[in-house]
């Protein structure tokens, strides 16, 4: 039974969830608001009117090409313009978004085109080498290139140095394409419930990669999910425009978010699910402009948060904990952020303390996983309802239960530590051609995540660990988050990373890898001693390696099989 102890009074428990597709997003809010900009990167601009536009160019562009509803294209670009239009053409087309870190190596890349069967690729001119090699081993027909110079207007290059556009033969320009065709998508029936609208692959930190088939309603209901936590409200739909219905009492001035308002600033990559959900599909739901980014650079971050007067940011814990510990980090004008959101990994403690003190609005933690879509609990959007270390509540519509470790189907009451399991309109149709892989994860509905985590008395939830990363000292369960949480304490110390090393006498034993904050200075002895002052002798950790930086995925997540591999070596 759900807990609603702790619900926030003017968020509704269920939701209105129109059956549409999810480019509906972006001309609603185009005829809303079409003057307004969606898109800032760099000098360039783009209104909501303006990126409508080019999205039906790309998706006329892409109907030229053949590609039809249920063909997969992978988009293989950074956060850019070009992403933007070309994820908005795809969705009109019909076809489905299978999103590619730029940062894969080729044995990666070919296995996802291969695995999804994607006969186009889009990517940009700096990556094209990647994609040359692997298109000969895949089924891919169309490769599209977007080029850096396209995206700087012509003007700038008298006091800039010049950018040179290069040419691949056997390509296809992206911005060709779009001058070459009408805005004029074709017209495709799409069965929101039925129809798939993204193959989105799994980050493999634990293995193999699979494709998570979510479909248009799945993603519009999960954006409708994290766009009403944080503005409050229910949805309306009427004539193609959503909007926003508030109950009586419940005021606008109180949400952290505001429709038609405020500028987010967009670091979290778009090939990530948080990032195409949370950083895309919502914000151009909610009408806000995006101040864009195509990587992170803490000093370029802060400034922009300063120059925009930004009103949202937002990322995985690698955004904030190298944010709070820069040295000019006090120095900016931070008084304008109404929202600070942290996902895709447990964020420290003592950095979301630090993030409370230095950002007025509301600071909050979230979890969720590409199997969900993105998410299934946030914290109470207000600055009170926050409670440290916790994922929050269940959203609208989501059930989670903690079941037993053993068993797989006891569910267990508050306080007991167990597999968190997640249900609601959200949840994956499953994984890519993998049905027994499929069976293990999804059963009666609930998706078993494989992370540890218990539930309060007020109905907040917990990770405690991920299931495989949990390691067994001479029979005593250790967790390396709560070694993560205690060594993350220690004044020297930015990030830490625990992990497992077999042992013949022990079965495993903690390894810490540790990264120290600039100038600071802390031998291996002291950070062990520090450690064993603070946690019960079987969860000591008992040995250190100091490291510039951590391995982490395009989500930013900490790579643990990266460090295992680093110690079994």
């Amino acid at each position: 039974m759900k807990n609603f102890k702790c619900w926030p009074p003017y968020n509704p428990r269920s939701l209105n969830y129109p059956e549409i597709p999810v480019y509906q997003f972006l001309r609603s809010s185009a005829a809303k608001w079409p003057f307004r900009i969606a898109i800032i990167f760099d000098a360039l601009e783009i209104t909501y009117s303006e990126l409508l536009t080019l999205a039906e160019r790309f998706a006329a562009a892409l109907a030229g090409l053949g590609i039809r509803k249920g063909d997969r294209v992978a988009i293989h670009l950074p956060n850019s313009p070009q992403f933007a239009v070309a994820y908005y053409g795809v969705m009109m087309n019909g076809a489905i978004f299978t999103p590619c870190s730029p940062l894969m190596v080729e044995r990666e890349l070919e296995y996802q085109m291969n695995d999804a069967g994607a006969e186009t690729i889009i990517t940009l001119d700096l990556f094209y080498p990647t994609v040359e090699k692997v298109v000969p081993k895949t089924k891919i027909k169309n490769v599209i290139v977007a080029s850096i110079p396209d995206i700087f207007p012509p003007l700038l290059a008298s006091i800039r140095p010049p950018l040179v556009k290069k040419e691949f033969p056997g390509t296809l320009d992206f911005s060709a394409l779009l001058k070459s065709h009408e805005p004029k998508p074709p017209r495709v029936e799409i069965d929101p419930k039925k129809d798939l609208a993204h193959l989105a692959y799994t980050g493999g930190t634990t293995g193999v990669s699979k494709g998570v088939m979510l479909t248009h309603f799945n993603v519009v209901a999960n954006v409708l999910q994290v766009a009403h936590w944080t503005a409050g409200g229910d949805v309306r739909y009427e004539n193609g425009i959503l909007s926003l219905a508030r109950m009586e009492g419940d005021r606008e001035e109180d949400h952290s978010v505001r429709f038609g308002k405020g500028k987010a600033l967009v670091v979290v990559p778009w090939f990530h699910a948080m990032g195409t959900i949370g950083y895309l599909n919502q914000i151009i739901y909610a009408g806000t402009t995006m101040v864009v980014f195509p990587r992170f650079d803490p000093g370029q971050y802060l400034q922009a948060i300063e120059k925009y007067e930004a009103t949202a940011i937002g990322g995985a814990p690698q955004l904030f904990i190298p944010l709070v510990n820069h040295p000019d980090f006090k120095k900016y004008d931070l008084s304008n952020i109404k929202l600070a959101a942290s996902g895709a990994a447990p964020l420290p403690v003592q950095v979301l303390e630090q993030m409370r003190r230095s950002f007025p609005g509301v600071v909050t933690e979230a979890y969720g996983l590409t199997e969900v879509t993105m998410a299934s609990n946030f914290n109470p959007p207000t600055r009170e309802g926050l409670k440290a270390g916790s994922v929050g509540l269940p959203i609208a519509d989501t059930e989670v239960k903690i079941v037993d470790l053993e068993t797989g189907t006891q569910e267990l009451p508050p306080g007991e530590v167990g597999e968190i399991c997640i249900k609601g309109p959200q949840v994956m149709q499953g994984y890519w051609n993998k049905p027994e892989e499929t069976k293990q994860v999804l059963r009666d509905g609930w998706v078993y995540t494989g992370d540890i985590g218990r539930e309060d008395e007020d109905g907040y939830f917990y990770v405690v660990d991920r299931k495989k990363d949990m390691l067994i000292y001479k029979g005593y369960n250790v967790y390396p988050r709560d070694l993560e949480e205690v060594m993350a304490r220690h004044p020297a110390v930015q990030q830490c990373a625990v992990v497992g090393k077999t042992d013949p006498d022990a079965g495993e034993v903690p390894v810490a890898f540790v990264v120290l904050k600039a100038g600071a200075q802390a031998s291996a002895q002291e950070l062990l001693d520090y450690c064993a002052q603070n946690v019960s002798a079987y969860k000591k950790i008992r040995r250190i390696i100091f490291k510039p930086q951590l391995p982490v995925s395009g989500a930013g997540k900490v790579l643990k099989t990266e460090l295992r591999k680093e110690l079994d070596g």
